[in-house]
């Protein structure tokens, strides 16, 4: 593979928006597999890059079977990876280039090498949006994605108590110093829905992602219930918006939200900024 310094020569994509967390365990990639199947139904030409190189989940939680590997193409005189396809989705994640059994024990600047190959070796082709789903935390792989693309927004996701804000705090700091706008901020787990008998319950607190959004004058996208069929529609691969119209809806109100704030920075989606020759 032959390294590369920018997106410029293998893509048209028109935006790129990272996915992330201050903490593990707030439910982010969830919300990124459910919100890139949401927008593409709402038409979008969708890609998602898993870049979490230690723990990848996109490819369990879109049914991609574990043997999958990438298909490798010659393109502009250069080798690349070709994402694989799920749902409609352009997909790639180290779940594919390594066996679900190898951990990859890595010291830093290696994770992110291999984050590298996998966003610039990668054919995306023509995306509206790439959603790359970020490790949690501010360090080695959010420094290189900031540094190596161009990012149109940022959506923190994050669970109303007090430890998790605090460390979404921090994620926006962190934005905010390399100069990528929050696009908003997503609150996961914002109450628990009973299973057997619909009642709900702030167990995390509330209240929370809305006083973050309003201290840092960002947008509250959305606010998602824990339930337990979240956990098993991505456990069997069937993320829970292609199931079930709750959600479905939920999500829908996400991804609107987020447009329109795409849109009121400039016109990102059209026309597209970089270009090919196919």
């Amino acid at each position: 593979m032959n390294n590369q310094e920018d997106l410029s020569d293998n893509t048209q994509i028109r935006n790129i928006i990272a996915v992330v967390s201050g903490k593990g365990g707030v439910g982010k990639s969830t919300v990124t597999a459910n919100l890139a199947l949401t927008l593409k139904q709402q038409g979008y030409q969708i890609g998602i890059l898993d870049a979490d190189v230690y723990g990848p989940s996109q490819g369990k939680m879109l049914g991609i079977k574990d043997n999958i590997k990438p298909d490798i193409t010659k393109k502009n005189g250069k080798t690349w990876y070709l994402p694989v396809n799920a749902y409609g989705i352009a997909v790639m994640s180290m779940a594919f280039l390594a066996s679900e059994r190898t951990p990859m024990v890595w010291r830093g600047p290696m994770a992110s090498g291999a984050f590298q190959q996998m966003l610039l070796q990668t054919w995306w082709g023509q995306l509206d949006i790439l959603l790359v789903d970020m490790p949690p935390g501010t360090g080695d792989i959010q420094l290189t994605l900031s540094q190596k693309a161009s990012l149109k927004g940022s959506i923190v996701v994050t669970t109303p108590q007090d430890i998790a804000l605090l460390d979404a705090q921090r994620a926006i700091e962190m934005f905010k110093k390399v100069n990528i706008p929050v696009t908003g901020i997503v609150e996961n787990m914002s109450v628990h829905i009973c299973s057997q008998c619909g009642h709900q319950e702030a167990i995390f607190g509330h209240g929370g992602a809305k006083r973050l959004a309003s201290h840092y004058a960002v947008k509250l996208l959305g606010s998602l219930p824990l339930n337990r069929t979240v956990r098993e529609h991505g456990d069997q691969g069937c993320p829970v918006v292609m199931a079930e119209d709750q959600y479905a809806k939920i999500y829908t109100d996400i991804a609107v939200n987020i447009t329109d704030e795409l849109n009121k920075a400039s016109d990102l989606f059209y026309p597209p900024k970089i270009n090919i020759d196919q």
